[in-house]
């Protein structure tokens, strides 16, 4: 398959870089610094520019976004928002109908009615990007033409120091899923196994899902 994937320098982006090209795609990997290695065609663009990025997709069979401005940006609430929607309306101006996005575990439900940016315990220092996802979330389930997928992450992710690339995940939709010690945790590797998994058995449509372990 030919997968453009946005946000590729990212701790996310360059993850589902690595999965994907060990599965053998074909990769656009589009950031504004891209980098340069083998088998990946590195494309410098602004998410901010619609219609040249639109241009950049063009032709392939699924995008994937991992975009995310910088957890520490202080303008990070306006830049990722719009940033998401400049890039939606780029996905839909390109004629690529399939579009993965990932944004944050905030919006995930942990009550009724109870999302966990809104949690009294909830870290102050992510809320505007938390927020900004959940936003943007609400934004893309309004888009009925686009076969999208809107992926929130465990709570816990890190890189995998110990669990590393399992291979192994358990799916939900707009709750959690905690292990028998009531953590929501997945490693970046496993995550990008989760969307290429995605990418190449789709699964979820006009809908968002998480994962863990």
């Amino acid at each position: 398959m030919k997968i453009a994937i946005i946000g590729a320098t990212g701790f996310v982006g360059s993850a589902i870089v690595n999965e994907l090209t060990d599965r053998k795609h074909e990769i656009s990997a589009i950031a504004r610094n891209p980098k340069d290695t083998a088998n990946v065609a590195w494309i410098t663009a602004d998410v901010f520019n619609v219609d040249a990025l639109a241009e950049v997709l063009k032709g392939h069979d699924v995008v994937v976004s991992a975009f995310n401005p910088g957890w520490t940006n202080p303008n990070i609430y306006d830049d990722f928002l719009n940033g998401s929607k400049a890039i939606l309306e780029a996905v839909k101006k390109s004629g690529v109908k399939r579009f993965i996005t990932i944004g944050g575990a905030g919006s995930l439900f942990v009550a009724p009615d109870l999302q966990a940016v809104d949690t009294p315990d909830f870290p102050k220092e992510i809320f505007n990007g938390a927020n900004a996802a959940r936003n943007f979330l609400n934004i893309i389930k309004e888009e009925k033409d686009l076969d999208w997928a809107f992926f929130s992450p465990a709570f816990e992710m890190h890189a995998g120091t110990k669990t590393g690339r399992t291979g192994k995940y358990r799916l939900g939709l707009e709750n959690p899923v905690f292990n028998d010690e009531q953590r929501s945790i997945l490693s970046v590797e496993d995550l990008a196994v989760v969307i290429a998994d995605e990418v190449e058995n789709p699964k979820h449509h006009q809908v968002r899902f998480t994962a863990a372990y």
